[in-house]
């Protein structure tokens, strides 16, 4: 018999059922409340499969007798209040299916926090908390327009900094909160990338083969110590990006996978629900019910832990139904076609939802492909996301940059293609946490050459980076340019910054955010035409490259009309300019002549060689005067000097 509850309405099994339930957290999983004057918590849970369904415990001794559930009509979900039990109770859900053959204990699917591993039990919790980001959050939107500088630091939580005299420990949520808020604030980046920080048991997925869903890793704290986090953060003016796993799970028993003894979040056939690169599931995107899983899911994060953006994993796989698979291990959709319709209706339906929620937020795509118009509204076709990786950028770039020195010339393609398809896409740069692992190396190994030119094409690199369109995007550890490859189990090499050459970089690395952040001809129309401009880009036999960075168009007051009746156009005029000059070869070029469109001077604001940053303080005195010799289709020119292996930045004003 259906059970009589008004717990969830019909409104909410008819959302959940089609697919469209937003918020399903708030009523699936574990809820402290009060019913009829008693306290305790009610569960509810989706298992259509189950024969039966109860709730284990410490509360009563794991006996799956004594609270049994009761199914909810027709839609699949399970209920039942407990009375007694609060919060920081233990729980299992014990599920009997396929006539008494299949049993299992499984972790609350919605649940928001669980034991430490290896213990895999739920815990009952609630998730108050006094925020003080109101000032933050009120400023967010105009922080994370197109239009707005973007400079995110990515970071893995768990090896980000350790205690090594306590027995390498790892930071608490709420250990790492001040130290990590100050450092990224004071290095200019707008915003911290949190590798992903839903449960996961094992530690060496990085967190990317999540078993929960809506709970915050309890190895780092409570729910309430990672929003204490965020709230640092923001405190500090830093936003808050957290990599979104919605593209496969873990496969460990307690969770997802066969929850009720039925393939019911994965596909039954291994062609579509087993991904054969990382050993896991893969969603059942055609569910109905599964969407509102991964939808609410994603709203959760921004709902309670007041996250600014989500960055999807792996878009790639979710886009192909042959991806990472040979011929007859895939099953094409009804079309014949390899495009996976239903991951590609669940991508759009997760970006529409996200915006029309939270039109203040962003979401980011890590897709590997040339998929059109990812970064486009879904109303034109896209698939709805605010930024796209631009992988294509960081492929080429690290392939350039690895080459000798002498040779780069018969490399020129790869610094000026992207160049063709930079405005097809809201596009992020990024030197990601992929680009130093399993045997790549560190971003400072590279780089083509000796010790002093490994340094010195580090620094050039981040320059290149950050003159580039589009938003940046560093992972922890290249900004002081870390000597070894990444390692999840150990703290950065903080002892390196006593050296001038890695504190060098890190110094660079703060003044370019601080480039980036105060000119607006180097952010204001980033992926959009007319934000850059090639200056000359076919100097291939030199291994020099130059390019302008513009901003808006500063529109004019408009004069009275004399006739009221007149209209009167509205009249613009260019506002600064930006030269970027990159010299690739480790010979400086003195006299190099570079056509500007401004006469006057042209101050030199950044230079990857300079003293301070450990170069040879090859440069420009300050900046150079424009000469009426035009040069490169302009009508004046300047004569520089070009550092070794180095980038240099000039402005100049109309």
């Amino acid at each position: 018999m259906a059970a009589k509850t008004k717990w969830l309405s019909s409104q909410d099994l008819h959302l959940f059922n089609e697919g469209n339930y937003l918020r399903a957290y708030e009523k699936l999983g574990a809820h402290t409340v009060t019913q009829k004057g008693v306290d305790g918590t009610h569960f509810a849970v989706w298992a259509p499969g189950a024969q039966s369904v109860s709730v284990i415990g410490d509360f009563n001794l794991w006996n799956p007798t004594e609270h049994p559930l009761k199914r909810d009509g027709a839609s699949g979900i399970w209920i039942g209040f407990i009375p007694g039990v609060g919060h920081g109770a233990n729980y299992k859900y014990h599920i009997v299916s396929d006539g008494g053959h299949y049993a299992a204990e499984k972790a609350d699917p919605y649940g928001f926090t669980g034991e430490i591993g290896p213990k895999t039990a739920s815990i009952v919790w609630q998730l108050d908390y006094d925020w003080h980001d109101a000032d933050y959050l009120t400023a967010r939107k105009a922080k994370q327009t197109n239009d707005a500088p973007i400079s995110i630091y990515e970071v893995h939580l768990g090896s980000w900094m350790r205690m090594p005299e306590e027995g390498n420990r790892f930071l608490s949520y709420r250990e790492i909160a001040p130290k990590l808020a100050e450092y990224a604030s004071s290095l200019g980046f707008t915003h911290v990338e949190l590798m992903p920080l839903t449960e996961h048991p094992f530690a060496g997925s990085w967190g990317y083969q999540t078993t929960g869903y809506f709970a915050a890793s309890s190895r780092y704290g409570t729910p309430q110590d990672l929003m204490y986090l965020v709230d640092t953060l923001h405190q500090a003016g830093v936003g808050v990006i957290l990599d979104w796993v919605p593209s496969h799970f873990a496969v460990d028993a307690h969770a997802l996978s066969f929850f009720d003894g039925t393939h019911l979040y994965e596909h039954a056939d291994p062609r579509q629900g087993f991904h054969p690169d990382w050993g896991s599931y893969v969603f059942n995107y055609s569910r109905h019910e599964v969407r509102s899983f991964l939808l609410s899911s994603a709203m959760f994060w921004l709902d309670k832990y007041h996250i600014d953006g989500l960055r999807v994993d792996a878009v790639a796989s979710m886009l192909y139904l042959d991806y990472s698979r040979k011929a007859g291990q895939w099953v094409p959709n009804k079309y014949g076609g390899k495009e996976n319709i239903d991951a590609i209706n669940f991508l759009r339906r997760f970006n529409e939802a996200v915006y029309e929620h939270y039109p203040d937020v962003q979401t980011y795509a890590e897709e590997s492909t040339s998929w059109a118009m990812v970064s486009r509204p879904t109303y034109v076709g896209g698939l709805g996301f605010g930024y796209k990786w631009d992988m294509g950028w960081m492929h080429d770039t690290l392939r350039y940059v690895s080459v000798d020195p002498l040779f780069r010339k018969y490399s020129h393609n790869d610094l000026t293609f992207r160049m063709l398809y930079a405005n097809a896409e809201n596009f992020t740069l990024p030197l990601s946490h992929d680009e130093v692992v399993h045997g790549k190396g560190p971003l400072w190994d590279k780089i083509a050459g000796t010790a002093w030119m490994k340094f010195a094409g580090l620094r050039q690199l981040f320059a290149w980076q950050w003159g580039q369109s589009g938003k940046k995007l560093l992972f922890m550890g290249g900004e002081f340019a870390m000597r070894r490859e990444w390692n999840h189990d150990v703290s950065l090499d903080w002892h390196l910054l006593q050296y001038p050459e890695h504190s060098g970089v890190l110094k660079a690395v703060k003044d370019l955010n601080v480039l980036y952040r105060t000119e607006p001809a180097m952010h204001e129309l980033d992926n959009q035409p007319g934000g850059f401009e090639w200056v000359d880009c076919g100097d291939a036999n030199s291994s020099v490259v130059s390019f302008l960075r513009k901003m808006k168009p500063i529109r004019l007051p408009s004069p009275e009309p004399l006739d009221p009746t007149e209209v009167v156009e509205e009249q613009y005029a260019e506002g600064d300019q930006i030269l970027g000059v990159f010299n690739f070869t480790p010979v400086a070029r003195e006299g190099y002549r570079i056509g500007v469109p401004f006469p006057g001077y042209w101050r030199e604001l950044f230079n990857s060689d300079a003293e301070c940053y450990g170069g040879t303080n090859c440069g420009n005195g300050g900046g150079v005067q424009a000469e009426y010799v035009p040069y490169h289709n302009r009508p004046y020119s300047v004569v520089i000097t070009l550092p070794p292996l180095g980038g240099i930045y000039l402005k100049g004003s109309p």
